[in-house]
Protein backbone atom coordinates (compact mmCIF):
# COMPACT_ATOMS: atom_id res chain seq x y z
CA UNK A 1 0.00 0.00 0.00
CA UNK A 2 1.09 3.35 -0.59
CA UNK A 3 0.43 6.91 0.40
CA UNK A 4 -2.16 9.08 -1.13
CA UNK A 5 -0.58 10.95 -4.11
CA UNK A 6 2.88 10.38 -5.65
CA UNK A 7 5.68 12.44 -3.20
CA UNK A 8 7.52 15.13 -5.51
CA UNK A 9 11.19 15.93 -5.65
CA UNK A 10 12.01 18.54 -8.03
CA UNK A 11 15.85 19.39 -9.21
CA UNK A 12 16.62 22.11 -11.67
CA UNK A 13 20.90 20.65 -12.78
CA UNK A 14 21.27 24.14 -13.65
CA UNK A 15 21.38 25.74 -10.55
CA UNK A 16 23.87 27.09 -8.10
CA UNK A 17 25.77 24.35 -6.97
CA UNK A 18 26.28 24.50 -3.13
CA UNK A 19 29.74 22.06 -1.89
CA UNK A 20 29.26 18.89 -1.02
CA UNK A 21 32.25 18.22 1.46
CA UNK A 22 31.91 13.93 1.71
CA UNK A 23 32.26 14.27 5.68
CA UNK A 24 31.60 10.60 6.28
CA UNK A 25 34.80 9.97 4.25
CA UNK A 26 37.09 11.85 6.48
CA UNK A 27 37.25 8.85 9.15
CA UNK A 28 35.57 5.61 10.32
CA UNK A 29 34.60 3.36 13.50
CA UNK A 30 36.33 0.19 13.91
CA UNK A 31 35.98 -1.59 17.71
CA UNK A 32 38.89 -1.60 19.28
CA UNK A 33 42.73 -1.45 18.77
CA UNK A 34 43.75 -5.02 19.01
CA UNK A 35 41.62 -6.57 16.45
CA UNK A 36 43.76 -4.35 13.55
CA UNK A 37 46.52 -7.47 13.82
CA UNK A 38 43.28 -9.54 12.45
CA UNK A 39 44.15 -10.22 8.83
CA UNK A 40 40.49 -10.36 7.94
CA UNK A 41 39.92 -6.86 9.71
CA UNK A 42 42.62 -5.56 7.49
CA UNK A 43 41.10 -7.51 4.29
CA UNK A 44 38.23 -5.94 5.34
CA UNK A 45 39.53 -1.90 5.93
CA UNK A 46 41.39 -2.33 2.65
CA UNK A 47 38.00 -3.05 0.91
CA UNK A 48 36.44 -0.10 2.69
CA UNK A 49 39.18 2.07 1.51
CA UNK A 50 39.70 1.64 -1.52
CA UNK A 51 35.52 1.14 -2.51
CA UNK A 52 34.33 3.56 0.04
CA UNK A 53 36.96 6.45 0.24
CA UNK A 54 37.42 6.63 3.74
CA UNK A 55 41.10 8.46 4.71
CA UNK A 56 41.09 7.66 8.26
CA UNK A 57 40.24 5.01 11.13
CA UNK A 58 39.00 5.92 15.09
CA UNK A 59 39.38 2.72 17.62
CA UNK A 60 39.11 2.66 21.24
CA UNK A 61 42.06 0.94 23.31
CA UNK A 62 44.73 1.57 22.02
CA UNK A 63 46.70 2.25 25.31
CA UNK A 64 44.65 -1.17 26.90
CA UNK A 65 46.82 -4.21 28.38
CA UNK A 66 46.11 -6.64 25.30
CA UNK A 67 48.24 -4.18 23.28
CA UNK A 68 51.20 -4.44 25.74
CA UNK A 69 51.82 -0.50 25.45
CA UNK A 70 52.36 0.22 29.03
CA UNK A 71 53.55 -2.71 31.05
CA UNK A 72 55.74 -3.32 34.38
CA UNK A 73 55.42 -2.74 37.58
CA UNK A 74 53.56 0.33 39.39
CA UNK A 75 56.12 2.09 40.57
CA UNK A 76 58.27 1.34 37.12
CA UNK A 77 56.12 1.72 33.98
CA UNK A 78 57.80 0.00 30.55
CA UNK A 79 56.26 1.41 27.58
CA UNK A 80 56.19 -0.48 24.40
CA UNK A 81 55.04 0.39 20.62
CA UNK A 82 55.55 -2.68 18.40
CA UNK A 83 52.09 -3.60 18.38
CA UNK A 84 51.17 0.36 17.70
CA UNK A 85 53.71 -0.11 14.86
CA UNK A 86 52.10 -2.92 13.49
CA UNK A 87 48.65 -1.73 13.12
CA UNK A 88 49.91 2.22 11.98
CA UNK A 89 52.21 0.62 9.26
CA UNK A 90 49.52 -0.96 7.96
CA UNK A 91 47.46 2.10 7.78
CA UNK A 92 49.91 3.90 6.04
CA UNK A 93 50.81 1.28 3.58
CA UNK A 94 47.04 1.32 2.28
CA UNK A 95 46.65 5.50 2.03
CA UNK A 96 44.92 5.46 5.58
CA UNK A 97 45.74 7.59 8.49
CA UNK A 98 44.86 6.55 12.34
CA UNK A 99 42.67 8.55 14.72
CA UNK A 100 44.65 8.23 17.82
CA UNK A 101 42.09 7.68 20.82
CA UNK A 102 44.12 7.60 23.87
CA UNK A 103 42.05 5.14 25.62
CA UNK A 104 41.80 3.07 27.78
CA UNK A 105 44.00 3.36 31.18
CA UNK A 106 46.47 0.47 30.93
CA UNK A 107 46.23 -1.52 34.73
CA UNK A 108 49.50 -0.29 35.42
CA UNK A 109 48.50 3.40 35.88
CA UNK A 110 44.99 3.06 36.74
CA UNK A 111 43.71 4.13 39.92
CA UNK A 112 40.52 1.12 40.18
CA UNK A 113 39.84 -2.27 38.34
CA UNK A 114 36.61 -0.76 36.52
CA UNK A 115 36.37 -2.20 33.37
CA UNK A 116 33.98 -2.06 30.00
CA UNK A 117 33.08 -4.11 27.19
CA UNK A 118 34.44 -7.55 26.57
CA UNK A 119 38.24 -6.79 25.98
CA UNK A 120 37.89 -5.56 29.88
CA UNK A 121 39.21 -1.63 28.82
CA UNK A 122 39.85 -0.05 31.95
CA UNK A 123 37.80 3.22 32.06
CA UNK A 124 39.55 4.14 35.50
CA UNK A 125 41.33 7.88 35.85
CA UNK A 126 45.28 7.48 36.41
CA UNK A 127 46.97 6.84 39.89
CA UNK A 128 49.48 9.29 39.25
CA UNK A 129 48.64 12.07 36.18
CA UNK A 130 52.65 12.21 36.24
CA UNK A 131 52.95 8.48 34.78
CA UNK A 132 50.22 9.09 32.42
CA UNK A 133 51.62 12.25 30.85
CA UNK A 134 54.94 10.47 30.68
CA UNK A 135 53.53 8.00 28.13
CA UNK A 136 51.36 9.98 26.14
CA UNK A 137 54.98 12.16 25.82
CA UNK A 138 56.90 8.54 24.89
CA UNK A 139 53.65 7.65 22.45
CA UNK A 140 53.90 11.06 20.72
CA UNK A 141 57.47 11.14 20.53
CA UNK A 142 57.87 7.48 19.30
CA UNK A 143 55.35 8.30 16.51
CA UNK A 144 57.03 11.75 15.32
CA UNK A 145 60.48 9.79 15.21
CA UNK A 146 58.98 6.97 13.30
CA UNK A 147 56.53 8.06 10.70
CA UNK A 148 58.13 12.12 11.17
CA UNK A 149 56.60 15.24 12.12
CA UNK A 150 55.01 16.23 8.51
CA UNK A 151 53.13 13.18 8.46
CA UNK A 152 51.60 12.80 12.57
CA UNK A 153 50.86 16.47 12.35
CA UNK A 154 48.01 15.09 9.93
CA UNK A 155 46.62 13.18 12.47
CA UNK A 156 44.49 13.71 15.19
CA UNK A 157 45.19 12.81 18.72
CA UNK A 158 41.69 12.62 20.62
CA UNK A 159 41.72 12.34 24.36
CA UNK A 160 39.41 9.45 26.01
CA UNK A 161 35.95 8.65 24.86
CA UNK A 162 32.55 9.30 26.92
CA UNK A 163 33.96 11.34 30.24
CA UNK A 164 30.83 11.64 31.15
CA UNK A 165 29.32 8.71 31.32
CA UNK A 166 30.39 6.46 34.24
CA UNK A 167 29.99 3.44 32.39
CA UNK A 168 33.39 5.00 30.44
CA UNK A 169 35.00 7.23 33.03
CA UNK A 170 34.67 6.40 37.03
CA UNK A 171 36.27 10.15 37.58
CA UNK A 172 35.04 13.52 37.65
CA UNK A 173 34.49 16.26 35.08
CA UNK A 174 37.62 18.10 36.76
CA UNK A 175 39.61 14.43 36.91
CA UNK A 176 38.75 14.50 33.02
CA UNK A 177 40.17 17.89 32.08
CA UNK A 178 43.17 17.78 34.35
CA UNK A 179 43.85 13.96 32.14
CA UNK A 180 43.13 16.15 28.96
CA UNK A 181 45.44 18.70 29.62
CA UNK A 182 48.17 16.92 30.88
CA UNK A 183 47.73 14.47 27.74
CA UNK A 184 47.98 17.64 25.00
CA UNK A 185 50.58 19.60 27.19
CA UNK A 186 52.23 16.25 26.48
CA UNK A 187 51.73 16.04 22.76
CA UNK A 188 52.42 19.62 21.92
CA UNK A 189 55.81 19.49 23.97
CA UNK A 190 56.70 16.70 21.21
CA UNK A 191 55.48 18.83 18.33
CA UNK A 192 53.21 22.09 18.89
CA UNK A 193 51.70 21.27 15.38
CA UNK A 194 50.24 17.60 16.42
CA UNK A 195 46.50 18.35 16.87
CA UNK A 196 44.65 17.37 19.54
CA UNK A 197 41.43 17.19 21.13
CA UNK A 198 37.93 16.47 22.79
CA UNK A 199 35.68 15.77 24.97
CA UNK A 200 34.71 13.08 22.88
CA UNK A 201 31.54 13.11 25.56
CA UNK A 202 28.12 11.81 24.42
CA UNK A 203 25.44 14.06 22.20
CA UNK A 204 27.90 17.10 22.83
CA UNK A 205 27.80 17.25 26.44
CA UNK A 206 30.56 19.39 28.25
CA UNK A 207 31.49 20.82 24.91
CA UNK A 208 30.77 24.25 26.03
CA UNK A 209 32.54 23.66 29.77
CA UNK A 210 35.67 22.34 27.88
CA UNK A 211 35.76 25.15 25.46
CA UNK A 212 35.78 27.74 28.56
CA UNK A 213 38.19 25.38 30.40
CA UNK A 214 40.98 25.58 27.29
CA UNK A 215 40.42 29.09 26.59
CA UNK A 216 40.63 29.77 30.77
CA UNK A 217 43.86 27.59 31.55
CA UNK A 218 46.05 28.07 28.15
CA UNK A 219 45.58 24.30 26.91
CA UNK A 220 45.29 23.67 23.33
CA UNK A 221 41.86 22.60 21.74
CA UNK A 222 42.26 21.64 17.98
CA UNK A 223 38.82 20.43 17.38
CA UNK A 224 35.90 19.28 19.26
CA UNK A 225 34.47 15.36 19.14
CA UNK A 226 31.12 14.09 20.16
CA UNK A 227 29.71 10.47 19.79
CA UNK A 228 25.88 10.85 18.64
CA UNK A 229 23.22 8.57 18.39
CA UNK A 230 19.70 9.52 17.30
CA UNK A 231 17.52 7.60 20.68
CA UNK A 232 20.02 9.18 23.16
CA UNK A 233 20.06 12.65 21.61
CA UNK A 234 16.60 12.79 22.20
CA UNK A 235 15.96 11.18 25.24
CA UNK A 236 19.01 10.58 27.14
CA UNK A 237 21.10 7.66 27.62
CA UNK A 238 19.96 6.65 30.68
CA UNK A 239 16.40 5.90 29.75
CA UNK A 240 15.60 2.44 28.19
CA UNK A 241 15.79 1.43 24.48
CA UNK A 242 12.34 1.41 23.81
CA UNK A 243 11.71 4.65 25.29
CA UNK A 244 14.99 6.35 23.19
CA UNK A 245 13.08 5.12 20.35
CA UNK A 246 9.74 6.35 21.33
CA UNK A 247 10.85 9.47 22.04
CA UNK A 248 13.47 10.41 18.75
CA UNK A 249 12.09 11.69 15.56
CA UNK A 250 13.41 12.29 12.24
CA UNK A 251 15.98 14.69 11.40
CA UNK A 252 16.61 14.79 15.66
CA UNK A 253 20.15 14.00 15.16
CA UNK A 254 20.78 17.25 12.98
CA UNK A 255 18.82 19.67 15.66
CA UNK A 256 21.54 18.09 18.57
CA UNK A 257 24.14 19.20 16.00
CA UNK A 258 23.36 22.56 15.51
CA UNK A 259 23.24 23.19 19.16
CA UNK A 260 26.85 21.58 19.47
CA UNK A 261 28.26 23.15 15.95
CA UNK A 262 27.51 26.50 17.96
CA UNK A 263 29.17 25.76 21.25
CA UNK A 264 32.27 24.74 19.45
CA UNK A 265 32.40 27.92 17.72
CA UNK A 266 35.12 28.10 14.98
CA UNK A 267 36.68 24.72 16.25
CA UNK A 268 36.72 21.36 13.87
CA UNK A 269 33.80 19.20 15.10
CA UNK A 270 33.96 15.73 14.68
CA UNK A 271 31.14 12.97 14.70
CA UNK A 272 33.43 9.74 16.23
CA UNK A 273 31.47 7.96 16.39
CA UNK A 274 27.81 7.85 15.41
CA UNK A 275 24.92 4.99 14.37
CA UNK A 276 21.50 4.65 14.68
CA UNK A 277 22.09 2.57 17.90
CA UNK A 278 24.83 1.97 20.03
CA UNK A 279 24.24 -2.13 20.31
CA UNK A 280 25.76 -5.02 19.09
CA UNK A 281 22.52 -7.10 18.73
CA UNK A 282 20.17 -4.75 16.91
CA UNK A 283 18.51 -6.15 13.69
CA UNK A 284 18.21 -2.62 12.22
CA UNK A 285 22.24 -2.58 11.16
CA UNK A 286 21.69 -5.52 8.96
CA UNK A 287 18.44 -3.96 7.07
CA UNK A 288 17.57 -1.57 4.49
CA UNK A 289 16.67 0.61 7.26
CA UNK A 290 20.43 1.09 8.11
CA UNK A 291 21.18 2.51 4.54
CA UNK A 292 17.78 4.92 4.56
CA UNK A 293 19.16 6.26 7.94
CA UNK A 294 22.69 7.10 6.80
CA UNK A 295 21.64 8.74 3.97
CA UNK A 296 19.37 10.72 5.61
CA UNK A 297 21.73 11.43 8.35
CA UNK A 298 25.16 12.57 5.86
CA UNK A 299 23.22 14.47 4.16
CA UNK A 300 21.43 16.73 6.92
CA UNK A 301 25.08 17.11 8.54
CA UNK A 302 26.90 18.28 5.56
CA UNK A 303 28.25 21.15 6.65
CA UNK A 304 27.54 21.10 10.07
CA UNK A 305 30.58 18.30 11.05
CA UNK A 306 34.09 18.68 9.76
CA UNK A 307 34.02 14.28 10.14
CA UNK A 308 31.05 11.80 10.75
CA UNK A 309 32.68 8.57 11.32
CA UNK A 310 30.30 5.66 11.28
CA UNK A 311 30.60 3.04 13.78
CA UNK A 312 31.75 0.66 12.36
CA UNK A 313 32.89 -0.39 9.14
CA UNK A 314 32.63 -4.46 9.99
CA UNK A 315 31.06 -6.46 12.23
CA UNK A 316 34.30 -7.90 13.36
CA UNK A 317 33.95 -5.72 16.43
CA UNK A 318 34.58 -7.32 20.10
CA UNK A 319 32.17 -5.06 22.08
CA UNK A 320 30.60 -8.00 23.37
CA UNK A 321 31.86 -11.15 22.39
CA UNK A 322 32.14 -11.78 18.61
CA UNK A 323 29.16 -13.24 17.28
CA UNK A 324 29.84 -16.65 14.97
CA UNK A 325 26.52 -15.69 13.13
CA UNK A 326 26.65 -14.01 9.68
CA UNK A 327 23.72 -11.52 10.63
CA UNK A 328 23.51 -10.68 14.31
CA UNK A 329 22.64 -7.24 14.68
CA UNK A 330 26.16 -6.12 14.57
CA UNK A 331 27.40 -2.18 14.33
CA UNK A 332 29.52 -3.24 10.85
CA UNK A 333 28.55 -2.83 6.91
CA UNK A 334 30.05 -5.73 6.28
CA UNK A 335 29.75 -9.12 8.09
CA UNK A 336 32.32 -10.96 9.66
CA UNK A 337 32.51 -12.97 6.03
CA UNK A 338 32.74 -9.89 4.61
CA UNK A 339 29.55 -9.67 2.96
CA UNK A 340 28.12 -6.13 2.18
CA UNK A 341 24.98 -5.26 4.34
CA UNK A 342 22.63 -2.30 2.83
CA UNK A 343 24.83 0.63 4.64
CA UNK A 344 27.79 -0.38 3.17
CA UNK A 345 25.75 0.71 -0.50
CA UNK A 346 24.86 3.67 1.28
CA UNK A 347 28.56 5.00 1.58
CA UNK A 348 29.59 3.63 -1.27
CA UNK A 349 26.33 5.73 -3.35
CA UNK A 350 27.87 8.74 -1.71
CA UNK A 351 31.87 8.11 -2.37
CA UNK A 352 30.65 8.01 -5.96
CA UNK A 353 29.00 11.17 -5.98
CA UNK A 354 30.60 14.22 -7.15
CA UNK A 355 31.33 17.47 -5.02
CA UNK A 356 28.45 19.57 -5.84
CA UNK A 357 25.22 19.65 -4.32
CA UNK A 358 21.96 21.04 -5.69
CA UNK A 359 18.84 22.19 -4.39
CA UNK A 360 15.81 19.14 -4.17
CA UNK A 361 12.66 20.68 -3.80
CA UNK A 362 10.08 19.01 -2.02
CA UNK A 363 9.88 16.16 -0.39
CA UNK A 364 7.37 13.90 1.85
CA UNK A 365 6.85 13.03 5.83
CA UNK A 366 9.61 9.79 4.83
CA UNK A 367 11.01 10.70 1.55
CA UNK A 368 14.03 12.73 1.00
CA UNK A 369 16.64 13.39 -1.54
CA UNK A 370 19.97 15.09 -2.71
CA UNK A 371 21.54 15.87 -5.79
CA UNK A 372 24.90 15.92 -6.21
CA UNK A 373 26.81 16.32 -9.61
CA UNK A 374 30.22 15.85 -11.11
CA UNK A 375 30.32 17.23 -14.63
CA UNK A 376 27.52 15.97 -16.52
CA UNK A 377 26.41 13.61 -14.13
CA UNK A 378 24.10 13.94 -11.51
CA UNK A 379 23.29 11.75 -8.73
CA UNK A 380 19.45 11.84 -7.15
CA UNK A 381 19.42 10.06 -3.88
CA UNK A 382 16.12 9.33 -2.72
CA UNK A 383 15.27 7.62 0.74
CA UNK A 384 12.30 6.50 2.42
CA UNK A 385 12.97 6.78 6.36
CA UNK A 386 11.52 7.32 9.50
CA UNK A 387 13.30 6.25 13.35
CA UNK A 388 12.28 2.40 13.97
CA UNK A 389 9.26 1.80 15.39
CA UNK A 390 7.36 4.45 13.21
CA UNK A 391 5.04 3.42 10.22
CA UNK A 392 6.89 3.87 6.68
CA UNK A 393 5.00 2.47 4.00
CA UNK A 394 6.01 2.31 -0.06
CA UNK A 395 5.58 5.80 -1.65
CA UNK A 396 5.25 6.87 -5.20
CA UNK A 397 8.44 9.26 -6.28
CA UNK A 398 7.79 11.79 -9.13
CA UNK A 399 11.13 13.17 -10.08
CA UNK A 400 10.80 16.56 -11.77
CA UNK A 401 14.22 17.48 -13.84
CA UNK A 402 14.71 20.77 -14.89
CA UNK A 403 17.45 23.23 -16.45
CA UNK A 404 19.28 20.77 -19.28
CA UNK A 405 19.06 21.83 -22.78
CA UNK A 406 20.62 18.71 -24.18
CA UNK A 407 20.03 14.78 -24.41
CA UNK A 408 19.19 13.44 -20.42
CA UNK A 409 19.09 9.75 -19.80
CA UNK A 410 18.42 7.87 -16.59
CA UNK A 411 19.26 4.60 -14.46
CA UNK A 412 18.12 3.28 -11.37
CA UNK A 413 20.01 1.38 -8.35
CA UNK A 414 17.89 0.12 -5.43
CA UNK A 415 18.88 -1.27 -2.30
CA UNK A 416 15.80 -2.69 -0.17
CA UNK A 417 13.72 -5.41 1.26
CA UNK A 418 14.02 -7.29 -2.13
CA UNK A 419 17.12 -5.57 -3.54
CA UNK A 420 20.82 -5.60 -2.68
CA UNK A 421 19.70 -7.40 1.11
CA UNK A 422 22.22 -10.13 1.70
CA UNK A 423 19.97 -10.74 4.74
CA UNK A 424 17.15 -11.92 2.77
CA UNK A 425 18.87 -14.57 1.26
CA UNK A 426 20.70 -16.14 3.88
CA UNK A 427 16.97 -16.55 5.42
CA UNK A 428 15.83 -17.77 2.65
CA UNK A 429 18.80 -20.82 3.13
CA UNK A 430 17.07 -21.36 6.22
CA UNK A 431 19.74 -19.24 8.37
CA UNK A 432 22.83 -21.35 8.62
CA UNK A 433 24.77 -20.75 11.45
CA UNK A 434 28.81 -21.58 9.14
CA UNK A 435 27.66 -20.70 5.71
CA UNK A 436 30.18 -23.19 3.25
CA UNK A 437 31.64 -21.25 0.46
CA UNK A 438 29.27 -22.20 -2.03
CA UNK A 439 26.48 -20.70 0.34
CA UNK A 440 28.86 -17.24 1.00
CA UNK A 441 29.33 -16.83 -2.99
CA UNK A 442 25.54 -16.69 -3.02
CA UNK A 443 25.50 -14.30 -0.18
CA UNK A 444 27.31 -11.86 -1.74
CA UNK A 445 25.55 -12.27 -5.04
CA UNK A 446 22.33 -11.14 -3.52
CA UNK A 447 24.53 -8.25 -1.81
CA UNK A 448 25.22 -6.80 -5.28
CA UNK A 449 23.13 -3.85 -6.09
CA UNK A 450 21.57 -3.79 -10.33
CA UNK A 451 21.64 -1.33 -12.02
CA UNK A 452 18.41 -0.69 -14.61
CA UNK A 453 17.04 1.73 -17.24
CA UNK A 454 14.98 4.60 -16.04
CA UNK A 455 12.32 6.17 -18.54
CA UNK A 456 11.96 9.58 -18.52
CA UNK A 457 9.06 11.93 -19.85
CA UNK A 458 10.00 14.91 -21.50
CA UNK A 459 6.97 17.87 -21.64
CA UNK A 460 8.02 21.61 -22.14
CA UNK A 461 10.90 22.58 -20.65
CA UNK A 462 11.43 19.64 -17.98
CA UNK A 463 11.45 16.17 -17.62
CA UNK A 464 9.93 13.25 -15.23
CA UNK A 465 10.63 9.99 -13.62
CA UNK A 466 8.20 7.74 -11.76
CA UNK A 467 9.28 4.68 -8.92
CA UNK A 468 7.93 3.46 -6.42
CA UNK A 469 10.36 3.54 -3.19
CA UNK A 470 9.19 0.95 -0.46
CA UNK A 471 9.43 1.55 3.36
CA UNK A 472 12.75 1.56 4.34
CA UNK A 473 13.48 1.87 0.69
CA UNK A 474 16.64 3.75 -0.77
CA UNK A 475 17.05 4.63 -4.65
CA UNK A 476 19.77 6.46 -6.70
CA UNK A 477 18.99 7.52 -9.91
CA UNK A 478 22.06 8.31 -12.56
CA UNK A 479 21.39 11.67 -14.92
CA UNK A 480 23.38 11.24 -17.73
CA UNK A 481 23.33 15.37 -19.62
CA UNK A 482 25.28 16.41 -23.04
CA UNK A 483 28.22 17.89 -21.89
CA UNK A 484 26.53 21.08 -23.35
CA UNK A 485 24.16 20.73 -21.15
CA UNK A 486 25.63 21.93 -18.30
CA UNK A 487 25.57 25.35 -17.21
CA UNK A 488 25.82 25.53 -13.62
CA UNK A 489 27.09 27.98 -11.05
CA UNK A 490 28.73 26.57 -8.25
CA UNK A 491 29.24 28.14 -4.79
CA UNK A 492 32.43 27.39 -3.05
CA UNK A 493 32.68 27.33 0.94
Amino acid sequence: MTGQGAVKLDVDLSATAEPFRHCQEACVGSGHAALALRADWQAQMRKCHGELGFQCVHFHGLLDDDMSVCVGEPDYPAHHFHNVDLIFDFLLEIGMRPFVELTFMPTVLASGDRTVFHYRGNVTPPRDFGQWEDLVRDLARHLAGRYGRQEVARWHFGVWHEPNAERFWTGTQEDYFELYRRAAMAIKFVDGNFRVGGPGTEEGRWVAEMVEFCRKSGTPLDFVSTPCYPERAAAGADCGPEEQVAASHRGRMADRTAEVRAQAGELPLFYTPWNSSTSCRDPFHDDPCAAAFCLKTIADHDGLVDACSYWTFSDVCEEMPLSSWPFHGGLGMLTIHGVEKPSYHAFRFLHELGTERLPVDGGGRTVDGMAVSRGPTTHVLVWNYDVPGAETQAEEVRLVLRGFDGSLTAGIERVDAENANAKTAWEAMGRPHYPTGRQLAELRQASHVRREGLELAFRDDRAEAHFTLPACGVARVTLAQSQRAVRRASRRG
